[in-house]
């Protein structure tokens, strides 16, 4: 082969340092953003918080209530005497401010003192195990029942349900605490009917139900904690036992065929059964809270327009630190030059990403709101079909750059707070030959399951032709996935006793 040069042109996308992080910014929630934002000003000493504007701002308090503390001086003075008096006239005891606690900061020893340095050790929460296991060490048991009450007490998941057996129970026994049995009973082995005596223990303690091992078994122990005096309670336990299957399936007919009772009777027990807590261990399971901060605000103001403005107080602003920049020396090929050279370039690169990125969200919110201006107006029933296309058309950017603003992106309405992408919908097309948004669709759903006659709940099917009369074409199949998208059940459960 022979070697020769050639020229080719060509066109390529480079991702500088600049683009990346511009990207970086954009995708990142309120919440990450703040985070990132801190970052950068812990590493960079170019970048600071512009405060300027909050110091402007508590002058102007400070100056409005020193006016008018100026203003009640006078009155103040009479009560100021009278209060001196009354002090005065109780100081005059034997307390002296060691009596109550008090430490002087200017002493060396007490500011020393190893007692006054608390350290923030986090948060700290008990979970359902760590109550359940305080609730047995309050009791006086045996080492043997003790160790049958920490295994059922390790089986216990999030609800408040027995996850193993009595027969495991026994072999985890036999196999890990051999030698604490033959201690204590050299001749007999922990026995099934011990596990069942600990784990009816266990049921009895808080909160009730727990440590069932079905939702029968959870409920039944439930209403035994209720007056069994009651004739609605006894009612109640009989239909769990008798009837469980049929109950389940919401088949009250056949329930009061059974157990010869009239629908009253019938209704009051289920009544009471609804009451029960299925989940008992939700009440101590330990749910971690997700905070939620919008990113733009959306008003209507007096004229009847909806604008949109962003959230300025969600992150801080920021500036070049003016002393820093000065130390730059144009000529100066130092090391501490050129590091300070290299932080304000990230520092105004840095600055103008965050510009960009909330020009962006901007824009895109405000698309957003004047295309969906029926939802804000009247609700999720007038929400119209909108896609990422849409909005990338109409802004004149990439879908990936829509996709990206729009994630984990909080918009803060009158009707509540929704993420960006909440008001893109697919469409269903009507019998006049025009389009429906899906969330409208899932809306009219909602609203027809709520109006509906509970002794005789609409079916899918029915649904269907419901919504075939008001022009829109949805199968059977279509209404029943967005019945389970809303956590909606299906006719056969939602059917009640009137």
């Amino acid at each position: 082969m022979k070697q020769s040069l050639q020229l080719k042109i060509s066109q390529s996308l480079t991702m500088t340092p600049q683009l990346q992080q511009a990207i970086k910014l954009l995708q990142l929630s309120n919440l990450e953003l703040q985070s990132e934002i801190q970052e950068t000003l812990d590493s960079n000493p170019l970048l600071e918080n512009d405060i300027s504007e909050e110091i402007s701002s508590n002058d102007e308090a400070a100056n409005s209530a020193q006016n008018q503390d100026n203003n009640s001086t006078d009155e103040r003075d009479t009560s100021e005497k009278i209060t001196d008096d009354k002090i005065s006239s109780e100081l005059a005891t034997d307390a002296q401010w060691e009596d109550w606690g008090y430490v002087s900061q200017g002493s060396g020893s007490s500011s020393n003192n190893s007692d006054n340095n608390f350290d923030y050790q986090g948060e700290t929460s008990e979970s359902l195990r760590d109550q359940l296991q305080w609730q047995i060490d309050m009791m006086n048991l045996s080492e043997i029942d003790h160790a049958i009450a920490t295994i059922l007490i390790d089986s216990v998941d999030d609800r408040g349900y027995i996850q193993t057996t009595v027969e495991d129970v026994v072999e985890m026994l036999a196999i890990e605490y051999d030698e604490l049995i033959n201690q204590e009973n050299e001749e007999e082995s922990v026995q099934p009917d011990e596990v069942e005596a600990v784990l009816h223990l266990l049921q009895s303690f808080d909160p009730a139900g727990i440590a069932a091992r079905n939702l029968q078994e959870c409920l039944i122990i439930q209403l035994k904690r209720l007056d069994k005096d009651c004739s609605k309670t006894k009612l109640a336990i009989r239909v769990i036992n008798e009837q469980f299957e049929h109950l389940s399936s919401r088949n009250y007919r056949q329930i009061m065929r059974a157990m010869s009772i009239t629908e009253p009777q019938l209704k009051a027990a289920v009544d009471i059964i609804q009451s029960l807590d299925p989940r008992p261990g939700g009440q101590l399971t330990e749910n971690t809270a997700q905070y939620i901060i919008p990113d733009v605000f959306v008003t209507k103001d007096s004229d009847g327009i909806w604008g949109v403005e962003l959230n300025g107080g969600s992150a801080p602003k920021l500036k070049i630190n003016e002393d820093y920049a000065a130390l730059i020396k144009r000529a100066d090929n130092s090391a501490d030059n050129v590091y300070l050279k290299n932080n304000l370039q990230e520092a105004k690169w840095f600055i103008k990403s965050l510009q960009s990125r909330n020009e962006t969200l901007l824009k895109v919110a405000s698309c957003i709101v004047s295309k969906q201006i029926g939802f804000f107006e009247y609700g999720e029933e007038a929400m119209k079909p909108l896609v990422l296309n849409d909005i990338a058309e109409e802004v004149e950017m990439h879908e990936s750059t829509i996709s990206r603003v729009t994630t984990q992106k909080f918009m803060h309405t009158p009707r509540g707070i929704f993420e960006l992408k909440y008001f893109f919908s697919s469409h269903v097309g009507t019998t006049a030959g025009g389009e429906c948004s899906s969330t409208a669709i899932r809306a009219v759903i909602k609203k027809l399951i709520s109006a509906e006659n509970q002794a005789k709940p609409l079916s899918d099917s029915k649904l269907a032709n419901l919504l075939k009369e008001q022009g829109i074409k949805v199968a059977r199949r279509t209404v029943a996935k967005y019945r389970e998208a809303m956590s909606i059940p299906p006719s056969n459960e939602r059917k009640k006793l009137i």
